[in-house]
């Protein structure tokens, strides 16, 4: 027999059970580095803010991940997918002999689910407020950020970058999972007509 052929638990080839593992550790990494770079995206600057006179006015303003809600909402929504990512990582290394089928497995199949959608979420609403920081909103007379703190800016792009790497990802390896549910009821219904007379 091929080895392409070899049914692993929760049924698929495994070819099917490298590429979910693949794609689980790219996915992995793509939504921790996101929500470290972010997690860590902090930048301070002295900026002059009004002036008497002739004397500048200065203040030491420091821009951080934790002033915007919708950034701290990204950071915790890739640390969770990338905590699901490790744990289905393990899961699928360590227990490899064991048999996941019906619930268990459409149970995998619908937190992967959950989880691109969140991953989705939390980079949608990241990207907006990362717009309003760089081009600002006129009408509202909100200011650029990304002017005066351009570091922050550069090191937030990277992290909505990432995410959105893992968002690719994770909408393959959510593909993946249903692919191989449909493997797994396809083989329990071939193989519940070949046993009724």
């Amino acid at each position: 027999m091929p080895r392409e052929k070899i049914l692993f638990a929760g049924g698929g080839t495994t070819k099917s059970w490298k590429l979910l593992l693949g794609l689980r550790i790219l996915a992995f990494i793509a939504t921790f580095a996101a929500a470290i770079v972010m997690g860590l995206n902090k930048e301070t600057k002295t900026l002059v803010v009004a002036t008497i006179g002739t004397i500048p006015v200065k203040a030491t303003l420091t821009a951080n991940f934790q002033d915007t809600p919708a950034f701290v909402f990204f950071v915790i929504a890739n640390a969770m997918v990338s905590f699901h990512n490790l744990l289905m990582i393990a899961l699928q290394i360590f227990s490899r002999k064991v048999e996941y089928k019906g619930f268990r497995l459409l149970s995998v199949a619908i937190l992967d689910m959950l989880n691109a959608t969140l991953v989705s979420a939390a980079a949608n609403g990241a990207v907006f407020i990362a717009e309003l920081g760089k081009n600002g909103n006129k009408h509202a007379k909100w200011n650029k950020v990304c002017d005066r703190f351009s570091v922050y800016c550069d090191h937030g792009r990277g992290a909505l970058i990432a995410a959105f790497s893992g968002v690719i990802l994770m909408i393959l390896v959510s593909a993946v999972s249903i692919s191989r549910l449909s493997i797994n009821s396809n083989k329990f219904s071939t193989a519940a007509a070949v046993a009724s007379p």
